[in-house]
């Protein structure tokens, strides 16, 4: 004890401050931990030795980041209790050595509710490794949701990024998006269609509202009635029509006629079009007594069925009659005199005057038609042949396409069809593909940098395609040299050659570099 007396008498003699702070150094209870190791010598960097409330201010000059969130509340330490009588050494003690763990943290034990952001829901059950990366800080962890969730959500960013508008903290899945207040509410039969069979490709601007826009294949009318759907039809069904027939025509549809397309007797597609309202005027072609009866088709059948007599197909014909077949007109396949006419049972005898295809894709009409209807359950898959639907071509009705329904007749290439469409009128070439694609012709990509020997750089970036392609179609490529466009821009008048960029750039022929 004398010794440490002398030696403290003679550092305070020969150094004063200097041996104050070597003394205090040579007594501290032990080394401090490794982030602290550079202000070790200099123990008045975390200790005031007149004031020991003031340790806290001490710790906080360096810990700016802690000091914050005390101040605003915020972080773990700005959420404790008591922050006024808390002391920094309380829980992080320090000189117990270089490896020792001053910070404490018990990761299974930890409170995440003391943040700023509580655990919820799915959250609660994740490993702190799924949001606190490996080497950084716990509190630079992300705390929106497509900060972690981006590979997850399947918008494309198209809805902005506010997902909890949207959906919850327990899965994905329940949304709770209410499109009632968009300008396009779901009714009936929309509210069971699964979003993507309208928002093709995640594409939700532009949607468009209008009836035909969407069930343009299934317009029996094709097209005749205006788009105006709703003024007959509702979203509970297609079938469930609130056209008025006798009182906007004057012709009451009774039995069979209630059941029939539209087009069975509307044979030109235009509903305005005058047709006749008495039997004869439209069953001439289809009496099977070949007007030996009369045209008073009423004494013997009624608008239920041309079949109420006592004939029995299937025992007489042995032609079982079943399916659409049933209510059928007799005069539908004995188009001349039953006495005479031998028909064959299969489709194409009976109908190949109806065969639009013109036989061009066969005989074999129950390869893609059904007995129900010609219309109905057509199985026909395109992605089989040797043109895939793709893109908006999914949506394009038949007959857009297939204008004489004979199908095979139809090119593959873009601008058979597209050939209107094209605003390079031919310039570019026939190949569409080459920057099109089949979502859309706004959504084209084309890098002249990278897809030609020509990278466009200077006052070339600005320019439009037609400024330098103005040759006939299918001339695309043109010469790299100067001259070949500038000519006239020239002021040399061809002396120095076609090689202009040796003294110019492509900012401007003004600017001129200096050799």
């Amino acid at each position: 004890m004398r010794a440490r007396l002398c030696l403290l008498t003679m550092l305070l003699i020969m150094g004063g401050h200097a041996a104050a702070s070597s003394l205090e150094t040579l007594l501290m209870p032990g080394k401090v931990t490794n982030a602290h190791a550079k202000i070790e010598s200099e123990c008045t960097d975390c200790h005031d030795r007149s004031n020991r409330i003031s340790q806290n201010a001490l710790c906080m000059s360096c810990h700016k980041d802690i000091a914050a969130n005390l101040n605003n509340h915020s972080g773990y330490h700005g959420h404790l209790a008591n922050l006024s009588t808390l002391q920094c050494h309380a829980c992080h003690t320090e000189h117990q050595g270089r490896n020792a763990d001053i910070v404490k943290l018990i990761p299974d034990q930890f409170d995440h509710s003391q943040t700023d952001f509580s655990l919820q829901g799915a959250h609660t059950t994740l490993p702190c490794s799924s949001c606190h990366a490996a080497g950084k800080k716990f509190s630079e962890a992300p705390a929106t949701c497509v900060s972690c969730h981006r590979r997850d959500e399947p918008h494309q960013g198209q809805l902005g990024n506010d997902c909890g508008a949207c959906h919850n903290n327990i899965t994905w899945l329940n949304a709770k998006f209410d499109h009632s207040k968009t300008t396009f509410p779901l009714t009936n039969k929309h509210a069971e269609v699964p979003c993507a069979a309208c928002h093709m490709q995640n594409h939700y601007k532009g949607t468009p509202a209008q009836c035909d826009a969407c069930h343009a294949p299934d317009d029996v009318h094709r097209g005749t009635r205006s788009g105006g759907c709703g003024q007959c039809h509702s979203t509970i069904s297609w079938t469930t029509a609130k056209f008025n027939h006798a009182k906007e025509t004057g012709f009451a549809l009774l039995g069979a006629h209630a059941q029939t397309d539209c087009i069975n007797c509307h044979t030109s597609g235009r509903m305005q079009d005058p047709i006749p309202k008495d039997c004869n005027g439209c069953h001439r072609v289809q009496d099977a007594h070949a007007g030996r009866m009369g045209g008073d088709c009423g004494k013997c059948h009624d608008s239920t069925a041309w079949k109420p007599a006592m004939f029995d197909h299937a025992r007489d014909a042995g032609f079982a009659v079943t399916g659409p077949h049933a209510k059928l007109q007799c005069d539908t396949c004995h188009t001349a005199n039953v006495a005479t006419q031998k028909l064959g049972s299969d489709c194409s005898s009976c109908h190949r005057a109806q065969d639009v295809h013109l036989g061009k894709l066969g005989n074999r009409c129950e390869h893609c038609h059904v007995e129900s209807g010609w219309r109905n359950d057509i199985h026909f898959d395109h992605d089989l042949s040797s043109f895939p639907l793709v893109g908006l071509h999914v949506a394009v009705p038949c007959e857009q396409c297939h204008l004489t329904q004979q199908f095979k007749d139809v090119k593959q290439d873009c601008y058979s069809c597209h050939q209107a469409q094209d605003r390079h009128k031919g310039g570019l070439g026939k190949q569409c593909a080459s920057c099109h694609t089949t979502n859309g012709w706004e959504i084209w990509e084309f890098n002249h940098d990278k897809s030609t020997a020509f990278p466009l750089s200077g006052a070339h970036s600005k320019l439009q395609c037609n400024a330098c392609h103005k040759r006939p179609a299918g001339e695309v490529k043109l010469s790299t040299e100067c001259g070949a466009c500038h000519v006239r821009d020239d002021v040399h008048f061809g002396q120095y050659g076609q090689q202009c960029q040796r003294c110019h750039t492509s900012v401007s022929f003004k600017q001129v570099r200096m050799q």
